[in-house]
């Protein structure tokens, strides 16, 4: 498939995982073993290159040096505790031309979304997992506030954002966007855009979507940036096959999924 072959991976992999306490003291969250001797990372790295990826490149930061998987890119984002996740994704900006495919790294994920995604006929789309709220029945840990959550008209993304009222929503961005080239210089020339235009480095109070400046942004405002601008951002809908590890109680119910074959 000529689309793999060009396409890359970009991992971000530069926070700190702040809420497994003692387990990530050490070691990065990604680097935490998840089934069968492989940590989160090697695993989703393992499923990458069995959809046919062979481009893989990691976003990472803190404890880098703990990062040492073989034939691998790395681009090291040394402020990671300044910035966030749409800063980190920009540090591998010279990977981006040909298209990507951008993913969290502290996330565990089948085949099947990854195969979706990459198959989905569009140049920006992201995977949406529609039965969302099913999973914060008993995820006390990590509360709905926190979930990255979008409206969808017609198969396109209306609005991206966290810290809303979950009724009026239709489903949680799952952390897996596309790009294709075209999609990629979208991306790229409103993310300069919106960096010039409000000097958001150095303005204090100048707010980019849902975050205090666009430092400090994550990738949903930046979605919701291309969206306000008249990109179509397409969802490709998933049912479940995946879980983000942001708890403990979330790294164990990743765990379970595995053992049981589901995941």
């Amino acid at each position: 498939n000529k689309d793999v072959e060009e396409m890359k991976v970009i991992i971000i992999a530069a926070g700190m995982g702040s809420r497994l306490n003692e387990m990530t003291k050490y070691l990065p969250k990604p680097l935490l073993e998840i089934a069968g001797g492989k940590t989160i990372i090697e695993r989703e790295i393992d499923i990458l290159r069995e959809v046919g990826f062979e481009d893989i490149v990691i976003v990472r930061g803190y404890q880098k040096d703990k990062f040492t998987i073989p034939d691998i890119k790395y681009y090291d984002n040394d402020v990671y505790t300044e910035n966030n996740i749409l800063e980190s994704l920009f540090y591998a900006e010279e990977a981006m031309g040909d298209g990507f495919i951008c993913t969290y790294a502290d996330s565990v994920f089948s085949k099947d979304i990854f195969q979706r995604v990459l198959d989905a006929p569009y140049d920006i789309c992201i995977g949406v997992e529609p039965n969302w709220k099913s999973r914060y029945e008993n995820r006390n840990e990590h509360p709905t506030d926190e979930a990255e959550l979008v409206k969808i008209k017609a198969g396109k993304i209306v609005s991206i954002a966290k810290f809303c009222n979950p009724e009026a929503f239709d489903g949680e961005f799952i952390g897996v966007a596309k790009f294709t080239k075209k999609g990629a210089e979208i991306l790229r020339r409103n993310y300069h855009r919106a960096i010039e235009s409000k000097s958001c480095r150095f303005a204090e109070g100048q707010r980019f979507h849902d975050a205090v400046s666009i430092q400090k942004a994550y990738l949903t405002d930046m979605f919701q940036e291309l969206i306000d601008r008249g990109y179509p951002i397409h969802a490709v809908m998933v049912n479940h096959g995946w879980v983000e590890i942001d708890t403990q109680q979330d790294y164990e119910y990743a765990q379970q999924l595995i053992r049981d074959g589901k995941i």
